[in-house]
């Protein structure tokens, strides 16, 4: 099954199975490539957010008008911040950015309880390689590259090139099909 691509200077399309490393400035402007990728041509999608809360996803999908009956959630953060929070059908919980194994495990229950066309964004693989450590964030991209492979989805994975070193960036290129650059000044150019 082939997915359609709302980036520019992409090609239109990429079948499932594909994970795309979306490679960008700390400060730049990626929402609107995440929210261009989650809302086109899709059923169902996953934000795995490592980044951010449940709630400022919300606010950033509402933002975007992107359909927010077709997201699910995955808050990392708010339980370690000692933020109140219940699961609901939606929006799930793991302890910790750190929490590896759980995001993992997580994105294995939506991608086996939903059909159709499905994404992911891992918003970021750099919080993840912070938390835990770059070892286990590129272990943990692996599996997940493994199970839009198993379930034919696609996935976005953010990764700040100013943040690691030149090591670490070429292993993750090795890692991805597709690698998209971001440059500060918003342009994007993209490797296949």
């Amino acid at each position: 099954m082939d997915y359609a691509l709302a980036i520019d200077n992409v090609p239109d399309s990429i079948p499932g199975g594909t994970g795309i490393l979306l490679l960008h400035p700390s400060i730049g402007e990626t929402d609107r490539i995440d929210t261009d990728f989650l809302k086109t041509d899709t059923d169902h999608f996953l934000v795995i957010s490592t980044r951010t809360t449940a709630r400022e996803v919300e606010q950033k999908l509402e933002h975007y008008d992107v359909d927010e009956s077709r997201a699910v959630i995955l808050d990392t953060l708010s339980v370690e911040r000692g933020y109140s929070r219940r699961g609901t059908d939606h929006v799930h919980y793991v302890s910790a950015p750190d929490d590896l194994d759980g995001i993992v495990s997580k994105t294995a229950a939506f991608l086996g309880s939903h059909d159709g066309k499905r994404r992911i964004s891992v918003d970021s693989v750099t919080e993840m390689a912070y938390y835990a450590d770059v070892d286990g964030a590129y272990e943990a991209s692996e599996r997940l590259l493994g199970l839009l492979e198993e379930h034919d989805a696609v996935g976005l994975f953010h990764l700040s090139n100013e943040v690691h070193g030149e090591e670490t960036i070429r292993r993750f290129r090795d890692l991805f099909d597709v690698v998209v650059e971001l440059d500060a000044d918003g342009s994007v150019s993209a490797d296949f």
